[in-house]
């Protein structure tokens, strides 16, 4: 008969698992509950909420955290997710780094370690750098190995072709290129992990956390060392049939070369029109004397300062405003197909140039773009490929922790 297998939609274990996780959510939201608090905010009876504060309790969920105070008449005893209940962790690949984080289950950031990796590394070199980098972040948690972490994610540049395995858009990333490697992480790590490219990363931060948070549709742009987008579609990354969606550094625009054979290191397009090395060129050509390298570092102090001189020196304003024309140039292509409800500027490249530069961003793309989404700049500071990666790696985990119905 329809509804009496155990796990169908109706039966009172699903229910009762419904109600756990709504509680257990509320619980992440707005920090430790009282049992007629909880009752209250999910529609349940007390003794109904009662029962399952013991079930959560049972199940290593939630823990007893203190009592309310300050009220007419007796505490009330309060209750918070048990934050070891789990682990999940990120890590944030670059070529001269990779950064890793454990979170537990609330999200707090108990461990951080960063490993340098200078120079090109062998391809086996890899799995020893993630279970390395990885180890330093559980140490540094207090956990007793990589087992205790339950999910991470790994964020890259470029993005590894789901067909293939292979990391595509990236060739300055030495020894990740291997068709192997996601077979070797598989076997090093204790946990599940997924990979994800860095600048979606970035965008599932602001989504949670920061800027966007709220919106269904945007599109994120990101500059640091390359640029590249990030595209939100009805609340869900598009990624794309390789993974490559977002790589708008080839974007052909007016001015540059075209970009050919992609997989190769070669400069034109969006990247060279608007990449962080175009920033000191710019700055030369108006008469400010100004290093090149390191691009990131550079382009990020010189449009700061432009952010605070340009009122008051005509060659900062300047800057901005040929910046923010070459930024609006490549948006525009994007606004033309997509029509988002709203454009993040994140990546120090931009971000550094403050609301001076946004404004002039948003003024030129008004010329150039039919529609007009509304301009913000990323808020998530001051490690967002990480963040995100930690998000991704929560979500997955609170759906398999969280999941009382098993």
């Amino acid at each position: 008969m329809a509804g009496t297998t155990p796990g169908t939609p109706g039966t009172p274990r699903v229910l009762r698992a419904m109600n756990d996780r709504a509680a257990l959510e509320l619980l992440l939201v707005h920090g430790p509950l009282s049992r007629t608090r909880i009752g209250k905010l999910t529609g349940l009876s007390k003794p109904t909420a009662s029962q399952l504060l013991a079930r959560l309790e049972a199940a290593g969920l939630v823990v007893e955290t203190g009592t309310t105070a300050g009220r007419p008449g007796p505490n009330a005893q309060l209750y918070a997710v048990n934050p070891r209940a789990a682990h999940a962790a990120g890590l944030d690949v670059t070529p001269r780094r990779i950064r890793a984080a454990v979170a537990d289950v609330t999200g707090e950031v108990v461990g951080e370690f960063e490993l340098p990796t200078p120079g090109r590394t062998a391809e086996g070199g890899v799995v020893r750098q993630v279970v390395d980098a990885l180890a330093g972040a559980v140490a540094a948690a207090g956990l007793g190995g990589l087992a205790d972490v339950h999910r991470l994610v790994i964020g890259t540049p470029g993005a590894f072709d789901p067909a293939t395995g292979r990391l595509r858009y990236a060739s300055h990333l030495p020894g990740w290129h291997s068709p192997t490697l996601l077979e070797e992480l598989a076997v090093a790590l204790p946990m599940p992990f997924e990979y994800e490219n860095d600048v979606n990363l970035v965008a599932i931060a602001e989504q949670r956390l920061g800027a966007s948070h709220g919106h269904e549709d945007f599109v994120l742009l990101w500059s640091e060392t390359g640029v590249g987008a990030a595209l939100v579609l009805g609340g869900r990354l598009h990624r794309g049939f390789t993974g490559g969606a977002g790589e708008v550094g080839f974007l052909p625009v007016p001015g540059t070369p075209l970009v050919r054979q992609v997989t190769k290191a070669n400069s034109g397009g969006f990247q060279e029109l608007a990449g962080v090395q175009a920033i000191p060129r710019i700055a030369k050509s108006l008469g400010i004397d100004t290093r090149e390298q390191p691009y990131v570092e550079t382009a990020a102090a010189l449009l700061a300062h432009a952010a605070t001189a340009h009122t008051g020196d005509e060659r900062y304003a300047r800057l901005l405003d040929c910046y923010a024309e070459r930024l609006a140039t490549g948006l525009a292509s994007l606004v033309a197909v997509l029509d988002p409800e709203l454009l993040v500027l994140a990546g120090l490249a931009i971000t550094a140039g403050g609301e001076p530069l946004r404004a002039r961003v948003q003024t030129q793309l008004a010329d150039l773009a039919a529609s007009r989404p509304r301009l913000v700049l990323a808020t998530v500071e001051p490690t967002p490929v990480l963040r995100g990666a930690l998000e991704s790696a929560l979500a997955a985990t609170r759906d398999e922790v969280f999941d009382t119905s098993r």
